[in-house]
């Protein structure tokens, strides 16, 4: 029955998957509190550091496809628990790693474990939303940044006085005691009018492009790829980037925090505005923005300026890849949301990790990160340049289902 979408069940049924998410989604940031500490133990420079962030995005990106898939056929509460147990091995596995090489190893499976928290729980948020899909999806996906914003400060004890190992050994117990149980009230699955295009139908009129759905579901990918380069730039390095400057990693930990916070702020205000005008031009005012934010790194580097850069940048940043998923959502059919958002945000992650690694290596060849913010503007450009693209190949579709002219 459509009555179910919008309801109240629906906004008690948020709640709980973003504190689900709040808590699944620190694999994908404890990594970079962790990073410092890393190198000091095993040594090597920026890029060879930054390899287990890689290997933990490349799990994450991979992730959101297959997680994404068998939300489709299993359900998400099922999805939930499997990738808890996943990512408590993976833990467990990087709290005892020997060398780099079986951290990054350890990492790539938190990564994958740690996807399901993310484009599978969006693609899952929205099909209970109609009305409200966007900002619905735009809280569900602020659980990624409450748990970098929230996770670093919480476990900054255990990592003074039992290390970066003892960080993984206390996650590795935490993640599914509390993502496991909190899965079985998600067991509830949309009842099958629902998900009629009739019934998942947005006040905004319904648009099409002249590519087939998986031609612009590359297209989409791409430009994940392009954006999420860009926005990688800042979030993996900004702890290092301080510790250069002087600053010292405790400083960059709460620069990293500012971000974060913005950028909660960012997906809340987008999500109103997707509601209102549609996921590309909440997609392009955020790309704008971020760019923006990457374009004022280049000449300034004063602790209290670059703290008023970092909340400029997460108030950009944040909403962009949620509105990924609502465009995926206007584009294509509900009823393949779990695999086609899981693959334009597993895009959006292969851009996270390139970038994160790209920037590391440009680092250690020029000795700075000056070329590493300017590469990421370009990445950005091109993001900016086929959402445009789409945008303007975009046309109404009539009442019979053809495109208007």
């Amino acid at each position: 029955m459509i009555q179910i979408l919008d309801s109240r069940y629906s906004w008690t049924r948020l709640a709980v998957t973003l504190a689900i998410a709040t808590v699944g989604n620190v694999g994908m940031w404890s990594i970079i509190a962790l990073l410092p500490s890393v190198q000091a133990e095993f040594g090597g420079g920026r890029g060879a550091a930054s390899i287990p962030y890689a290997m933990t995005m490349a799990g994450f990106a991979v992730g959101n496809l297959v997680w994404g898939r068998a939300l489709d056929r299993f359900g998400v509460s099922r999805a939930l628990s499997g990738a808890a147990v996943m990512s408590s091995l993976g833990y467990v596995l990087a709290a005892l790693s020997p060398t780099m090489t079986l951290l990054s190893l350890a990492q790539l499976l938190i990564g994958l474990g740690t996807a399901v928290f993310f484009g599978p729980l969006l693609a899952d948020v929205s099909l209970w939303f109609r009305r409200r899909r966007g900002i619905a999806v735009a809280i569900a996906a602020s659980g990624n940044y409450l748990a970098g914003a929230l996770w670093p400060w919480a476990l900054s004890g255990v990592l003074e006085t039992q290390g970066w190992r003892g960080v993984c050994l206390v996650l590795a117990v935490v993640v599914p005691v509390l993502v496991i149980p909190g899965a079985q009230w998600l067991r509830r699955a949309v009842p099958a009018d629902s998900l009629t295009a009739a019934a998942q139908a947005t006040g905004l009129v319904p648009r099409r492009v002249p590519w087939s759905p998986r031609a612009l579901m590359l297209i989409l990918g791409v430009a994940g790829i392009g954006c999420c380069v860009a926005m990688s730039m800042p979030q993996v390095h900004i702890v290092a980037f301080c510790v250069d400057l002087g600053y010292g990693p405790a400083v960059g930990a709460e620069m990293l925090s500012v971000m974060l916070l913005g950028g909660i702020g960012s997906r809340l205000v987008s999500g109103f505005i997707t509601d209102r005008l549609g996921g590309i031009p909440t997609l392009l005012i955020g790309s704008v923005g971020q760019m923006i934010g990457l374009i004022l790194y280049l000449p300034f580097d004063g602790l209290a300026s670059l703290y008023v850069v970092s909340l400029i940048f997460g108030l950009s940043q944040g909403g962009i890849v949620p509105a990924y998923a609502i465009i995926v959502r206007e584009y294509m059919p509900a009823r393949e949301a779990g695999a086609r958002v899981g693959f334009v945000i597993m895009a959006t992650i292969v851009g996270m990790a390139l970038g994160g690694w790209m920037s590391g290596w440009i680092y250690d060849v020029s000795g700075s990160y000056q070329l590493a913010f300017i590469n990421g503007i370009a990445w950005n450009l091109l993001n900016i340049a086929i959402m445009i693209t789409i945008l303007l190949r975009s046309r109404p579709k009539r009442p019979d289902g053809l495109v208007a002219a």
